[in-house]
């Protein structure tokens, strides 16, 4: 579990974050959302070491990431995994070799069996076939696939993902939302996801914050989503014409039982 307490950040005179304080929560898909420049991407990154606060506390299961020393938030960064928006593999390194870096990097793992964990997780995500292809052999979505194999390949307690779906299409973006929620509930991972992605909310949010100019305004889950009454959460979850027929249609069941 992961607790935000109080936080504030600030780059000089401008506050973008403002006294937000949350939790989210292990083997759950927590998602923050929010419109662009609201403070979702400033908020990850204060969480995961990017950036100080520069008032509050983050604390990963008890432990306040913002006073660890040095060493310690080095140790700490070993039991995260960070999925990045661009994939961000290395495109002179095979598929493999991607998923098998942090192990050569970080781990007191032989060769042989630095290879059989990579060739593990890439066979957990379904890209074992892949494995001696390059990163612009591979369609986007596989490399998003081989991007999630390489942040799990060091058993992490905390995933980090950074706009999975950016650039997929709806139907793949469907298979990214299930695998990493079935690897959430698989590894009991605290996952973390920062989207735009009303599909994701919908699908996998277990736990949603959702940020405003740097204020957290609402949280709850999927469920809660579309009964929610914030009118600034609604502008952004029904700015999509499939969820505002949705939520139509409910308000027209509801008054249709009431006048029975």
């Amino acid at each position: 579990m992961i607790e935000v307490k109080h936080l504030t950040k600030a780059f000089e005179d401008k506050t973008v974050l403002f006294d937000i304080s949350t939790t989210f929560e292990t083997g759950k898909t927590n998602l923050i959302i929010g419109q662009s420049g609201s403070g979702k991407t400033v908020l990850m990154k204060n969480l995961v070491g990017l950036l100080k606060p520069t008032e509050g506390e983050v604390l990963y299961d008890g432990r306040n990431f913002v006073t660890m020393s040095k060493h310690e938030k080095v140790m700490m960064r070993r039991e995260m995994g960070m999925v990045f928006q661009g994939s961000a593999l290395f495109d002179s390194l095979s598929v493999r070799d991607n998923v098998q870096f942090p192990l050569d990097m970080f781990s007191s793992f032989n060769y042989n069996e630095r290879v059989k964990r990579a060739q593990e997780c890439l066979d957990r995500v379904n890209l074992l076939d892949a494995e001696n292809k390059f990163p612009d052999e591979i369609s986007g979505g596989m490399q998003k696939r081989v991007a999630i194999a390489r942040a799990i390949v060091l058993n992490p307690k905390y995933l980090f993902c950074d706009e999975p779906n950016s650039g997929l299409d709806p139907k793949t973006s469907l298979v990214i939302d299930e695998l990493l929620s079935s690897i959430t509930k698989e590894f009991n991972i605290t996952t973390i996801i920062n989207t735009h992605d009303m599909n994701s909310v919908m699908g996998i949010g277990e736990n949603i914050a959702f940020i405003y100019k740097g204020h957290k305004e609402w949280q709850g889950n999927k469920d809660q989503v579309m009964g929610a009454t914030n009118k600034r959460l609604n502008d952004l979850v029904f700015a999509s014409d499939l969820f505002r027929k949705v939520k139509e249609m409910e308000l027209e069941e509801e008054q249709k039982a009431h006048k029975k």
